[in-house]
């Protein structure tokens, strides 16, 4: 399995399966290697000296399921078919390409976007000290009445948002299994991690180990910080 957390919970050290399901990480006789990832379950391996003189472990990890009680999907048929068809409907919902109609087919906008699309950017063409071409008024207004500046701000804080939630999930186990955290401070230290300037450009659409690493150096800044208060 790829991206699988590897941590040496005695040594502090931490590294990220490849895509052949192999790892290297320092390890000394008696410390605790710790496995995690979203999909699977917790796996804890203690280095015996037979580990030590292979230099190898094979690790067999147990795919987390999440069991529901009962699920119904959709009506529910009693068997008797003519009852039945009078309660299934089976139309199919129109969509653009049935009347040829040209559609967008890429990523659909928040409404947070949708507004700052319509609001508009004032950008004034200069050319010989003069403006050219036709302004409009809507960016002018949205511009002065600080309503642009507002919806970039929102933008902003959504992208975000959606960003630590995912990093929660996919991190939260790794990080502290290491790095203890209590837990009633874990959220909080999430948001202090989302006000550093930089924290999309580190964490959006980069590597397991660089994510892991920028939150190991802001979690030892949140714990200074605890201590200074």
């Amino acid at each position: 399995m790829e991206n699988i957390h590897v941590i040496n919970k005695t040594a502090q050290k931490f590294t990220i399966t490849n895509a052949s399901g192999e790892f290297i990480i320092p390890a000394r006789l008696n410390d605790t290697l710790r496995f995690s990832s979203v999909q699977h379950k917790l796996k804890d391996v203690l280095i015996t000296q037979e580990i030590i003189t292979s230099k190898t472990v094979t690790v067999i990890l147990e795919e987390k399921i999440n069991a529901l009680n009962q699920v119904t999907v959709g009506k529910i048929l009693t068997g008797d078919l003519s009852s039945d068809i009078g309660t299934v409907k089976g139309e199919t919902p129109i969509n653009f390409y049935d009347v040829g109609i040209p559609g967008y087919t890429g990523k659909i906008a928040t409404q947070s976007e949708r507004r700052l699309a319509e609001a508009g950017e004032f950008k004034p063409k200069m050319l010989l000290g003069a403006l050219t071409g036709s302004i409009p008024l809507n960016p002018i207004l949205n511009g002065i009445s600080g309503r642009t500046k507002m919806l970039k701000k929102r933008v902003k804080h959504e992208r975000n948002e959606a960003l630590i939630t995912k990093l929660r999930q996919e991190f939260s186990e790794s990080l502290f299994s290491i790095y203890p955290l209590s837990e009633e401070f874990r959220a909080d230290f999430f948001y202090f991690c989302e006000m550093d300037e930089n924290f999309y450009q580190t964490c959006n659409g980069k590597s397991d180990l660089e994510v892991l690493e920028f939150l190991k150096h802001k979690l030892k800044q949140y714990k200074a910080n605890q201590q200074e208060d």
